[in-house]
């Protein structure tokens, strides 16, 4: 599964797990976080370049020596789903085969298709792969899965299709599905869909039998963010299948379906399941936790042996498996079939270290890389040796690379042509202290030369929410038209993002959030105080959740920018829980129903307060 968190892995790699991919936050991402619009919007100006250049990588998946891509351009608008050798796919000119042309799909059935990903799957001791392919009439979220057979290329006449819905689906094996939708009215004539328009109940559906027939396996209740199917491969390629219930943006519950009904996997509600590796089910934390003699920190990642789990359904010794300086945060973890590899971030830059067990515990080593940037898992199976990496920083454009996960190298694939003149620019991590006394880091990308004379056109960037990490990522359209033409650049890493792990995050929760804005102010008054510019010459922009910050930022303190760029916005703090999926996101930024959460909106919403 690719690490999404980069826009230039998901828009490109959508299919298999994928299916979802681009609100799926690292491997096996809490499912709370599914279909939450934040994931996307946070990078919208990136998912855009994107999207627009003509020089993109065609990231993929690897399956028994077969590259798979999803790829649009000007000739094919809706998009190709293709595929090529690997040996072919590392060349310059992949000679790739059509698997499916959606524009062509969408004009012989006079829709307006989207393709939204497939959801492929190969069972334990088959050789044929199941695949699942989304839909979507228009892009809205709402969409239809229609079973594709790879082989013939074409549709299963008598496959899995689904209604239109909101929904997700997981295969259990070649003639059953999960699948979580929207039901329509219960027998109370209730809506079956969460507050937040999600599913909450979810099925197991038979081949060859309608949709309606499908038999209830897990139901959650109105109030939850959604309930979604959940399956997790163990070493030996078996799937355990389940549910997970996310009951607020960040607790969930996950389920597992035995012959004797479902149980519960002994997690704690804010936490992250990993994968399956070395007998363990690896799972990160967002919270403390003491299951027994032994206290575990928010932001670990500890594991427990499955094997001892299934037997007794009850939980085992839990094993620290990594525990993040004060500097780190957990991203993901990959399993390839060479062996394990843990994503983190160090002081905001990406690492990956291969991780190992034994008789003496756990450990890891570091994967060599090219530079001090920023790094995704662009694909990992455990059926599949090699691993794709993609690497960029400020001033070096998306490479993809291939680590074979055996022998530990690290190869060059395929790489970007620079788009803009990157000579004479530098790079600066600098520290701010924020109004509370926290450092706060951000990046400064500037001229070797440029004069600290408070005259330089400065852009400064920032989000902070959702545990949203901004690393150091290329970005042409800035290099082109701001950092060519003399002007600096700013990240600011400030709290409510994942830089530093779940504790940066909830450091900026509900009525604490004025500690965000707080913190983009310190970065804005550091940067003037360095001489670097002046508030004349400063402007600032940020999208979606950084579109309120923007918001703020402008009601807040008018006197430190001269532009504020405010991007697809979430501005009225008042109503924002009544609006679309808006009901879940009271966990990040509180409830305007309950009184002291709406005392602290009131005083920060940019609708209300503007003037």
């Amino acid at each position: 599964m690719a690490d999404t968190t980069d826009p230039h892995l998901w828009l490109e790699e959508v299919e298999g797990d994928e299916a979802l991919a681009w609100v799926r936050s690292q491997n096996e991402r809490t499912l709370s976080d599914l279909q939450s619009d934040e994931r996307y919007a946070s990078f919208e100006a990136a998912a855009l370049e994107v999207l627009t250049s003509k020089e993109r990588i065609p990231y993929g998946t690897i399956r028994d020596g077969q590259v798979y891509n999803f790829w649009q351009d000007d000739d094919h608008v809706r998009g190709l789903w293709r595929t090529t050798s690997l040996a072919s796919y590392s060349t310059d000119t992949p000679d790739w085969e059509l698997i499916l042309d959606v524009d062509a799909l969408a004009e012989s059935e006079d829709k307006n298709w989207v393709f939204k990903g497939a959801n492929v799957y190969k069972p334990k001791g088959s050789d044929r792969y199941l695949c699942l392919v989304s839909l979507s009439d228009g892009g809205k979220d709402a969409i239809v899965q229609r079973e594709f057979d790879l082989d013939a290329r074409s549709f299963a006449p008598d496959g899995f299709v689904t209604i239109e819905a909101k929904q997700a689906a997981s295969w259990i094996d070649a003639d059953t599905v999960l699948i979580g939708t929207d039901w329509g009215p219960d027998a109370d004539g209730l809506p079956t869909v969460t507050d937040s328009g999600y599913p909450f109940v979810v099925k197991r559906w038979t081949r060859g039998t309608p949709l309606a027939d499908a038999v209830e396996v897990k139901r959650g209740v109105s109030t939850d963010v959604g309930v979604w199917p959940f399956t997790i491969e163990d070493d030996s390629g078996d799937l355990l299948i389940g549910a997970v219930q996310a009951d607020t943006f960040f607790t969930s519950t996950y389920w597992l379906f035995t012959d004797s009904g479902p149980i519960q996997w002994p997690i704690p509600p804010k936490s992250t399941p990993k994968g399956i590796a070395h007998g363990q089910f690896i799972f990160s934390l967002e919270q403390d936790w003491q299951p027994a003699d032994t206290a575990f920190l928010s932001g670990d990642l500890v594991a427990f042996n499955l094997t001892d789990f299934l037997d007794s359904h009850e939980l085992p010794i839990v094993e620290l498996v990594f525990r993040p300086g004060a500097t780190q945060a957990v991203s993901g973890v990959a399993i390839a079939s060479g062996g394990t590899l843990l994503s983190i971030t160090e002081n905001v830059v990406g690492r990956v270290l291969q991780l190992d067990r034994n008789e003496a515990g756990w450990s890891t080593t570091p994967i060599d890389l090219p530079g001090a940037g920023d790094v995704g898992v662009a694909f990992a199976d455990r059926d599949e040796a090699t691993v794709l990496l993609n690497y960029e920083d400020f001033l070096t454009p998306s490479s993809l690379l291939a680590l074979d996960s055996l022998s530990g190298t690290v190869t060059s694939l395929k790489a970007l042509p620079p788009a803009f003149n990157s000579d004479g620019l530098v790079v600066e991590q600098l520290v701010a202290s924020s109004a509370d006394g926290t450092p706060i880091p951000y990046f400064v990308v500037r001229s070797a030369d440029t004069p600290f004379d408070q005259t330089t056109p400065t852009l400064l960037y920032g989000y902070g929410g959702f545990q949203v990490s901004l690393g150091p990522s290329y970005s042409g359209t800035i290099g082109r038209n701001w950092l060519e033409h003399g002007g600096a650049y700013v990240l600011a890493n400030i709290r409510g993002g994942g830089e530093f792990g779940p504790v940066w995050h909830q450091a900026g929760l509900k009525t604490n959030r004025q500690r965000v804005y707080d913190d983009f102010i310190a970065v804005g008054e550091a940067v003037i105080a360095s001489g670097l510019t002046s508030p004349e010459h400063l402007g600032i922009m940020g999208g979606s959740n950084g579109g309120l910050l923007m918001g703020v930022m402008l009601n807040q303190r008018p006197d430190l920018w001269n532009a504020v760029v405010v991007q697809v916005p979430l501005l009225d703090m008042l109503r924002f829980h009544l609006l679309l999926a808006g009901a879940s996101w009271v966990d990040e930024y509180g409830s305007p129903d309950v009184p002291e959460e709406r005392a602290f909106l009131e005083t920060i919403s940019p609708y209300q307060n503007f003037d």
